[in-house]
């Protein structure tokens, strides 16, 4: 960090839950009528923001995060839409961190581009940051996105990413996809689960790897705070074990966001459940989806 840059100490006692009634957008019954943003922005606090990508543009709607640090930021996915001309995502990243820039000065400053997984609804739009200065995208291929975190050397290693006072905790979470990687943010107390949990369809590629993912999150959630369990889609309606059909751009009576780490033990309990038995295994919050 330059010299008298302002300082930010992340490093304060556990995080206080906060809040996350937000009304998402959710679509529109008819294109034409579409007037909501194409990316919405949800500043949690000062030096973290939730971003969803409009169901207009892509109807997996996948949420985004951007998490700042005091030597650099963190973008988490890139959403489902390459073209900026579809969805600027750079220029509203480059518009918030510009923003807290004018609150924290600082001389350089570094964009940090990592993903959950390599699923095209999570890395498409990496193109857009590809030029842009004093910035690095890990891709999230496998040999890549393993070997940047060192898990291909130790895949139960918990890595570090330092933004500057501000240190993620990584995890390898496959199971949905083989390169699926978990954050944990001290900072907020959120846990980032990507595709692995979120209230929708959990589409499980490897079961074993899956249920090891799980319930080494539940194991590790015990002894770390954690306010917030976020995923990348809301799937499910508000009704109990009702998800919304694939490729739905109009979701108007969605569930909340954030889970609990409770929701994950219920993902262990419906996994031991559901036992080797392909299909459907509907829960309130969640349905597995095995083949």
């Amino acid at each position: 960090m330059a010299a008298g840059a302002s300082f930010v100490d992340f490093g304060s006692p556990a995080p206080r839950p906060r809040g996350l009634d937000v009304r998402w957008i959710h679509g529109s019954p008819s294109a034409k009528h579409n007037t909501d943003p194409d990316i919405q922005v949800h500043e949690y606090d000062e030096h973290t923001v939730v971003l969803r990508q409009n169901m207009a543009i892509d109807y997996e709607a996948p949420f985004l995060f951007l998490l700042f640090g005091n030597d650099r930021a963190v973008l988490v996915d890139t959403g489902a839409t390459a073209s900026a001309a579809f969805l600027p995502l750079r220029q509203v990243v480059d518009r918030l961190v510009d923003r807290w820039l004018a609150r924290h000065p600082r001389q350089e400053y570094h964009l940090l581009v990592l993903h959950t997984h390599a699923h095209r609804d999570h890395v498409a739009g990496d193109g857009q940051f590809a030029d842009r200065p004093g910035t690095t995208v890990v891709g999230a291929d496998l040999p890549t996105a393993w070997a940047y975190f060192g898990f291909h050397q130790d895949p139960d290693a918990v890595a570090r990413v330092d933004l500057g006072g501000r240190v993620l905790e990584c995890l390898a979470t496959p199971g949905h996809h083989e390169s699926a990687v978990t954050f944990h943010d001290p900072w907020t107390g959120f846990l980032l689960t990507g595709d692995t949990v979120y209230p929708g369809r959990l589409y499980v590629q490897d079961r074993p790897a899956f249920a090891r993912s799980i319930d080494r999150l539940i194991r590790f959630s015990e002894r770390r705070p954690v306010t917030h369990v976020l995923g990348c889609h809301i799937e499910m309606t508000a009704e109990p074990g009702l998800d919304y059909p694939i490729r739905t751009t109009y979701q108007p009576d969605e569930p909340p966001l954030q889970m609990t780490t409770d929701h994950l033990r219920e993902i262990a309990a419906a996994l031991r459940e559901a036992g080797d038995r392909p299909g459907r295994h509907a829960c309130p919050l969640f349905v597995l989806c095995f083949d």
